[in-house]
């Protein structure tokens, strides 16, 4: 016997002549009509680039930050996943577990981060030598080495919850940015803006050892390349160059002298000068092995060279990270020394003489 109905709970609503209301039936969507208007993930983005500077800018409405000495990374969390892309556009997600975990704690949400994987000294400075120890060491490099100990600074945000955020200005991208890390205890954190006069914020960042700091004007959209949108002054300078050969040593058979060193002038390379100080043992004598590897087999130099050295020259496939004090008048560097090796496939990283 089939139960009768229970009694609703309820009067029902009535229109005007006392009948129950009734909702409209719900038709199919109309695939004609316009979707959310949401933006596509990029698959990857070019990245903002400071132009380097002597002296703050004097006009502008500018936020300013620590520089930090790593690596320039981009964190893409989608629903694919977690892709952790460098300058040259590689996916080192294997080789920052820990970077990789702390996005996937932020998601669901799908973003874009840009900012700098480091490792830190005791003293929280960011520190690349250890940065490229953790990575693998000279000569010693294998691709399952990981930098477990690496955090991200996130300094802008590209892209939130499907919506792609360059054309905004910074300061509402710092404002998102803030708003998504906050009390987000893990791997990534916010690199922080600092209220000083940026004059006095550099020789304080100086006499703490660090590399310097980076300012970025809050009325700017995100403009991929150095656009002058993005500046950093520097305690002491320090870029990438290719190596392109070596001086052997006179003392140490078997050793180098000097470094030989080229940057990108278009799509050419040019002579920089030479490097012959920062190197620790153990480093020159995996650099000097690598060396026999990447003997250049042609006769000419891989770059124009007047010099009257008696030069190795090598395949430029090595990027060393050089610090020096100075450029001189016929673009070479000044008061040099070797910092440690960038990765052989970011070679994007390459510094590009701008004129």
């Amino acid at each position: 016997m089939t139960k009768p109905p229970h009694p609703p709970r309820s009067k029902p609503l009535l229109r005007d002549d006392g009948g129950p209301l009734q909702s409209r039936t719900i038709n199919k969507r109309n695939p004609a009509q316009p979707r959310l208007p949401f933006d596509p993930l990029p698959s990857r983005i070019e990245p903002a680039l400071a132009s380097l500077k002597q002296t703050p800018p004097a006009a502008g409405n500018w936020g300013w930050e620590v520089k930090w000495d790593g690596y320039r990374l981009a964190i893409h969390v989608s629903a694919a996943g977690v892709q952790i892309l460098t300058r040259g556009g590689y996916n080192w997600v294997d080789r920052f577990p820990a970077i990789e975990k702390a996005a996937r704690d932020l998601g669901p949400t799908s973003m874009i981060l840009d900012g700098e994987g480091v490792v830190l000294d005791e003293q929280g400075r960011s520190d690349f030598n250890a940065l490229q120890t953790s990575l693998g060491a000279v000569g010693r490099r294998s691709g399952n080495k990981t930098a477990g100990n690496a955090i991200f600074y996130a300094f802008d945000l590209l892209y939130l919850d499907g919506h792609d955020l360059r054309g905004l200005e910074y300061s509402e991208r710092r404002h998102l940015l803030d708003d998504t890390l906050r009390g987000f205890d893990g791997a990534i954190r916010i690199s922080e803006e600092i209220e000083a006069d940026p004059a006095a914020l550099l020789e304080h960042a100086c006499r703490l050892g660090l590399e310097g700091i980076v300012g970025k004007n809050r009325d700017s959209r995100y403009r991929s390349g150095r656009t002058g949108d993005w500046v950093k002054l520097k305690c002491v300078q320090s870029e990438p160059f290719f190596i392109v050969g070596y001086e052997p040593s006179k003392a140490a058979p078997g050793g180098f002298g000097s470094l030989l060193l080229a940057a990108y002038k278009g799509d050419d390379l040019v002579y920089v000068g030479s490097v012959g100080t920062g190197f620790k043992e153990r480093v020159a004598l995996d650099l000097r092995a690598i060396f026999d590897k990447l003997a250049w087999t042609r006769k000419a130099p891989p770059m124009a060279y007047d010099g009257k050295r008696a030069v190795v020259w090598v395949q430029p496939t090595l990027i060393a990270e050089i610090e020096f004090r100075q450029w001189t008048p016929d673009n070479k560097l000044r008061h040099s020394a070797f910092k440690g090796l960038r990765e052989q496939e970011d070679n994007a990283s390459v510094y590009r003489m701008e004129h």
